[in-house]
This record gives structure tokens, sequence and C-alpha cells, in this order.
């Protein structure tokens, strides 16, 4: 296939060209455009509003993005800018192209909700906090309705109506929205690893009483939906994205621990006590405050279940803490 990667020179895209360039041709299209390897060209963005610039191409993935501030000093509008705004740019250049028949949007699990109670499946009524996630259903919403307007229902791929006003030739579009739980993997420069240089320095982890469960998704396990959505008759819709275990902040130290050769120091001290040191951290603005104390200690498990049925598959093939363990070692 020809595939056209935006934001390709990232740290998902970096991975993606290394799994799908050795049996397709890839193009870029990004604010940078250095010579890498496997990516046959990358475009600038201005070339979407040239006449036959870009080589035809069988499928897009769509990665550009502004990434979560998590020390939110972005302004909203950059979130919404680049979040929605160039979403809307390369899926109406989708919709042109007849031979592009497949895209692939990368949303995030943010989108669908701040915080989880029990398990996160994709008929959640989207209610997200702050402009990374507002930002991200923007542009849900936007692929949504323009794909409808087009004449499809976005969960079957069959047109509205009979008399669609798109040409026979080009109802076979299918359209994957992605909304992947934190992605880690080689190259990643995320929480992880900010945690990972934590622990690397002996600093015991006193939230220990608080056992949480999160979803985490290997890089290798993107790398396997996104082929598989590529080649096989999927349906269109929203698909959930992580790894088939839900780990732990404790476990997620020990593994890190294990990866340093290291023994982990894990502190349980009560959680009355670290509540009251987080609403006091509040006070004095430090690092630990009851905002950083709530994301460190919450649940926010998401179900893969819908794209492992529609992969025909019963599980990913990265297990979680192998696929964790491959990260670790590239920190070091």
């Amino acid at each position: 296939m020809k595939i056209l990667i935006t934001g390709v020179h990232g740290f998902v895209g970096s991975n993606l060209v290394k799994s799908l360039s050795k049996d397709n041709l890839i193009y870029g299209l990004d604010i940078i455009s250095p010579i890498k390897e496997g990516v046959r060209f990358t475009f600038g963005w201005d070339f979407l509003d040239k006449e036959n610039e870009i080589p035809e191409v069988d499928a897009i993935i769509h990665l550009a993005g502004k990434a979560h501030d998590t020390k939110n000093e972005a302004a909203a509008d950059v979130y919404f800018n680049v979040n929605t705004g160039l979403t809307q740019k390369i899926f109406d250049w989708f919709l042109k192209q007849p031979k592009c028949k497949k895209f692939v949007f990368f949303s995030t699990a943010k989108a669908a909700a701040d915080r989880v109670d029990g398990v996160l499946t994709e008929d959640v009524v989207p209610a997200p906090v702050g402009p990374y996630g507002e930002s991200k259903i923007a542009a849900e919403k936007y692929i949504i309705s323009k794909f409808q307007d087009s004449g499809f229902k976005f969960q079957d791929l069959k047109p509205e109506t009979g008399d669609s006003p798109l040409k026979p030739e080009t109802l076979a579009k299918q359209v994957y929205i992605f909304r992947p739980c934190m992605i880690h993997g080689p190259g990643n420069k995320g929480n992880l690893n900010l945690l990972y240089n934590v622990v690397k320095k002996g600093i015991p982890y006193p939230l220990g009483a608080f056992e949480n469960k999160r979803t985490f998704t290997s890089i290798g396990n993107i790398c396997f939906a996104v082929e598989g959505v590529l080649t096989k008759d999927v349906a269109s819709g929203i698909y959930n994205m992580g790894d088939d275990e839900a780990l732990s902040t404790n476990e997620l130290i020990e593994e890190i621990c294990k990866s340093l050769g290291k023994k982990a120091h894990i502190w349980r001290l009560p959680k009355g006590l670290m509540n009251g040191v987080a609403k006091v951290g509040g006070w004095l603005h430090l690092p630990l405050n009851p905002d950083r104390l709530q994301k460190l200690t919450e649940d926010y498990v998401s179900s893969n279940a819908k794209i492992k049925a529609a992969l025909g598959v019963k599980k990913m093939p990265v297990d979680a803490r192998k696929g964790l363990m491959v990260t670790l070692d590239s920190f070091k």
C-alpha cells in the first residue's frame, strides 16, 4: 500500500514507519521534513492546498497533534488549532481522494473521559475535561459528521440513503478513530520516563497504600492494530486501544526496579496522612498536591475487547509487562 502518515517524525510515527515500511510505501506529512529511513518523502502541510503535489495514496494515518501538557502551560486555542484544525484539513483532503480508502485518526482516551469508574468502553458518553481532550473530541465529531454527510453511517460503512453525494467508486471508504491510553515504547519521552528517572535515583514511592489499576498501550500493539485495520475489512468506528492487562502504579514501579536490578522501595503510608500532605502541598504549591495525588492514584481501566473482536484475536500480541520491559530497557 501507499500510506501517508501525518506527524511521521514523532514517537508513534517513527515506530509505525519501522513496522509498516517493510511492505508498504510510506510518505510523511509534518512540520519538519528531514530525511528519514523508510519514508519516501515528507511533505509540508501547505502541500494539501496544491493540486496533485502529493501522490495518490491508499490510506492516511493521522497522528499530528498537540500533546497533553501536564504543566497546563499551553493556551487552549493551541490545542484546537492543531488537534481540531489539522484534523479537519487532512480529513477534508481524504474525502476528495477517490483512491484513498482508509483513514486512521489517533484521538485519545481522554477525549472520552478524564476519570473512569469501572471499565471504559466505546459507548460511553464523552465527557472530556480540559482543552486537550476537548479538542480531540471536537476532531472526532467533525470526522463523524463529515463522513455521515458524505452518505455513510459511521459504524457500518453503508450509505444512509440510496442517493449518496459520493460517486460509486468512493463508497468503500473506511474511517477508524483510535482512543489509546498512554502509549509507550522505544523513543517515548513522557511521564513514564519521568517516573523511571525518579525510581532510578532510589527515591521511595510513598503512595503504596493506593492500589489503583491503569491501562497502558505498548507501541507493538498499536502497530498491530493499525496494520490490522489497513489490511482487513474492519468496520468503521471508534476503537479503544490498550494492552490486555491493567497495571497498578506499585506494579509499574516494581517492573522499573526489576529492569534496573534494584529492590523496589514502596512505602504504604496511611491514605489519610497522604491526603493531608497533598492538601498542604496545594497550599504551598509543592509537587504533591491534591490534583497530582488524584492522577497518581486513580483507576483508569479501558476495554480493548472491541478492537480485538474486529481483528479476530483473543489476545493482543504484546503482553503488557513484556511490552513495558522493552520500553524500560530502551531508557537505559
